[in-house]
């Protein structure tokens, strides 16, 4: 494997088994939430508001929840410096909330390597990795990513199976280990399954390059607009993300936790100024004493003449 001061690393430099060299841990403070709600616009109502955490029966600051999904990925990039893409997340797992102080560490293993056919002369491959980031209080996430990476020439070809995104996951199966906060002092809003919900006020993507330094991002395509095809800085796939989550909050603002993601998928390319617009559709809910999940499709799209659909992500949310 690549070592962590050499940019790196290629297809062929992947062992199936082997864990890549980690990058920092990070302790996460107030000005993390605070350098991340800039960026992303995003209205967590309990991260914003320390009273409210606390008369849910939450102890302590809260990080925001999309804040450590993305130093999380962060923390994986030393395996996807040289990366063309980032494909898709799958089997995402938000084991429980972090809170201020907490310092985040993230272990990637590369659990499979597949050839991709070349495309303008370059040769590539896929890398399947499996990630686990923990704080001081045991285990965080838990999630899967598959990226394509180029190769340094036609090399053996691989031909491992990786799997695709993830199936929908049960809500009953979500439903143990959610904290014991009071959900009733947060909004409550009433949607029927099948309902699409567009958000009305779209977002430019901005500060690209300052959100992958916040979150240790290493993919060079995100810092070195000459890298890629188009000639101008590609953006951070979670970035988009960020935004579409900080969209749900405008949408949603009673939202407690986002729990797990059924996949997000990177579905055409995003840029530094790029207006990009959300919708939301709920498509499943399921009661709880004190609260619901709700399971929901978002798909972000560019609406100034760029790609197009940018975005298909399926997060499952703890809420009123």
């Amino acid at each position: 494997m690549v070592q962590p001061h050499e940019l790196g690393p290629f297809f062929e430099d992947f062992t199936v088994g082997a864990e890549v060299p980690p990058l920092p841990t990070l302790t996460l403070t107030e000005a993390d939430n605070s350098a991340y709600r800039a960026i992303t616009g995003d209205q967590h109502a309990l991260t914003a508001d320390r009273s409210l955490f606390a008369a849910v029966g939450g102890s302590g600051a809260l990080a925001n929840p999309g804040l450590v999904a993305h130093v999380s990925v962060g923390q994986t990039t030393n395996a996807t410096r040289r990366a063309i893409a980032n494909l898709y997340y799958r089997s995402v797992r938000i084991l429980r909330p972090v809170m201020l102080g907490e310092t985040l560490r993230t272990t990637t293993t590369v659990l499979g390597k597949r050839s991709s056919s070349p495309k303008d002369g370059q040769h590539r491959g896929k890398v399947w990795l499996g990630i686990t980031t923990a704080g001081d209080d045991g285990e965080v996430m838990r999630y899967e990513r598959c990226a394509l990476v180029p190769a340094h020439g036609t090399g053996p070809e691989e031909t491992d199976e990786i799997p695709g995104p993830s199936d929908p996951t049960a809500l009953a199966d979500l439903a143990g280990g959610l904290p014991s906060w009071d959900l009733s002092r947060l909004t409550r809003t009433d949607w029927t399954p099948g309902e699409v919900r567009v958000d009305p006020l779209r977002d430019h993507v901005d500060l690209a390059a300052p959100f992958a330094r916040l979150t240790f991002n290493q993919a060079a395509v995100h810092r070195d607009r000459t890298l890629p095809a188009a000639g101008r800085r590609l953006v951070y796939g979670g970035h988009v993300q960020a935004l579409a989550q900080a969209s749900l909050t405008r949408i949603l603002p009673g939202a407690a936790l986002i729990v797990a993601w059924d996949g997000c998928d990177h579905v055409g390319p995003a840029f530094e100024d790029d207006l990009l617009e959300f919708s939301h559709e709920l498509t499943e809910t399921r009661d709880l004493d004190g609260g619901r999940l709700l399971r929901l499709s978002v798909t972000g799209t560019t609406v100034d003449g760029g790609a197009g659909e940018v975005l298909r992500w399926t997060p499952i949310v703890w809420a009123p």
